[in-house]
């Protein structure tokens, strides 16, 4: 379910909420070949599926970074900000893969507001914590502390 708020002010009162889940995303080895055409990382681990089958992980896998870029589709089906004249992702503070993204795996996205503050010109800085869960994993694939800020 998206969370939608609207202005600063609600965004405010966000601090400390758990958002909930996204839905489920599978992962494709098109998707992944296209991260890998787009980045340059053609590592095999990630586009040679018959390589992969006898590699560490049984199969190719997901990259690293195409699994953090997944946090932007993932986070707006949780929250949903309207009312701001503009929206930025100012950045990570830490960022970790425990659990490789088998391709043909889903994902999802559990988010939660660490806090919320005030910055200047008139805007708000989000702290978050996201977390992207591998259907029938223990480990997450990733876990981030994003920074978001928004203006009025």
């Amino acid at each position: 379910m998206t969370t939608t708020v609207h202005g600063l002010g609600e965004i405010r009162a966000l601090a400390g909420a758990d958002l909930g889940h996204s839905g489920w995303l599978e992962i494709t080895q098109d998707r992944v070949n296209t991260f890998a055409d787009a980045t340059g990382d053609r590592q095999w681990i990630h586009v040679d599926p018959e390589r992969a089958k006898d590699g560490p992980f049984g199969g190719p896998i997901a990259h690293g970074y195409l699994t953090l870029s997944l946090l932007i589709p993932l986070f707006t089906e949780v929250l949903d900000i309207r009312g701001v004249t503009m929206s930025v992702n100012y950045g990570l503070e830490r960022v970790r893969f425990p659990s490789p993204v088998r391709v043909g795996g889903k994902i999802r996205l559990a988010a939660s507001v660490v806090s919320v503050e005030n910055v200047p010109g008139d805007g708000v800085q989000m702290l978050l914590d996201f977390t992207v869960e591998v259907d029938g994993s223990a480990k997450p694939a990733c876990v981030a502390r994003a920074i978001y800020r928004h203006y009025a």
